[in-house]
This record gives C-alpha cells, sequence and structure tokens, in this order.
C-alpha cells in the first residue's frame, strides 16, 4: 500500500479504523503521519446512512476517540473541532472496507451504503470524487457481488498476491 503511486501522490487521505475481521489499517495510519500527510477517519451516524470524515491529528489521537455500538472508534457526536474532509480541501484518495469484490470494482458494504453516499457528496465538491481504493483479503474476491443504482464501484482493490 505504501508503495502504490497513488498513496504517494495523495496529500489528504482517508481511511477506515480497521475492525478484527477487516485488513488491518494501524501502520498505514502511522505511514500517513510519517510522511506529513493529512489522515480522515469516518465517523457514521446511526440510523441513517450519512458518514462524514473527520480529521485526525496524529496516530495517537485514536486512543482518544469512543467506541461506538457497533465496536468502531469514531470521533463522538459533540467533537466539533475536527475538520469535516469536505468542508475544507476534500479528498485525493479515500481507503475502503468491505466485505466482497469482483473484479469489476464492485464492492459489497455492510448495507447502510455510507460509502457510496459520502462518495456522491464528494463528486458535489470542487475538488471532485477521490480515487478509491478497496483493502481486501483474497477470499473476499468473488465472481460478482450484488450491485444497485446507487453503489458506487471503487477504482482498485488491493489484495495479496494481486
Amino acid at each position: 500500500v505504501i508503495d502504490h503511486p497513488k498513496y504517494q501522490e495523495s496529500k489528504r487521505i482517508a481511511i477506515f479504523l480497521s475492525m478484527p475481521d477487516e485488513v488491518q489499517t494501524e501502520e498505514i495510519i502511522k505511514d500517513i503521519f510519517k510522511q506529513g500527510k493529512e489522515c480522515f477517519i469516518p465517523r457514521y451516524k446511526p440510523q441513517s446512512n450519512h458518514m462524514d470524515m473527520l480529521k485526525l491529528s496524529s496516530a495517537e489521537d485514536i486512543s482518544s476517540l469512543a467506541l461506538t455500538s457497533w465496536n468502531i472508534l469514531q470521533p463522538s457526536d459533540d467533537d466539533t473541532a475536527r475538520e469535516e474532509a469536505l468542508a475544507g480541501g476534500g479528498l485525493d484518495l479515500i481507503f475502503m472496507p468491505g466485505l466482497g469484490f469482483d473484479k469489476k470494482g464492485n464492492r459489497l458494504g455492510r448495507g447502510k451504503g455510507y460509502y457510496d453516499t459520502y462518495l456522491e457528496r464528494c463528486m458535489k465538491h470542487p475538488r471532485g470524487k477521490p480515487y478509491t481504493i478497496a483493502l481486501a483479503f483474497r477470499e473476499q474476491i468473488c465472481e460478482s457481488v450484488p450491485v444497485t443504482e446507487n453503489d458506487v464501484p471503487v477504482d482498485e482493490i488491493l489484495y495479496e498476491d494481486c
């Protein structure tokens, strides 16, 4: 991941904080800060499909985050001091999680549409849609995954030996 040309050229990067069954992102987050890039993480709004990407100040900042009912670390709802990526300079790159992917770039998420809705918002930002890379295990690559007209394909899927 850290040798990827899109990662190298990106300055503003959004990345998920991984759950135990996902590709682990901790080392990537540390590298984002080591290289002087800006790091944004999701804050999901329950009972909706709304998500914001909020700025982390450091890799250590993760330890100050609240644990949600889904066991995901994220900034709390009353945390209004953090920059939201689309309120500022937008994003260059988004690393995305998922349950399954096909080689056409279709992604099966957890069913709420958070990333698809966020990418629609990105398209309205002056900077436009950021490049999207899904981080996957080889076992998550399928012949096809179900999609709807609201699903936004990812630009690239990275997995072992891809």
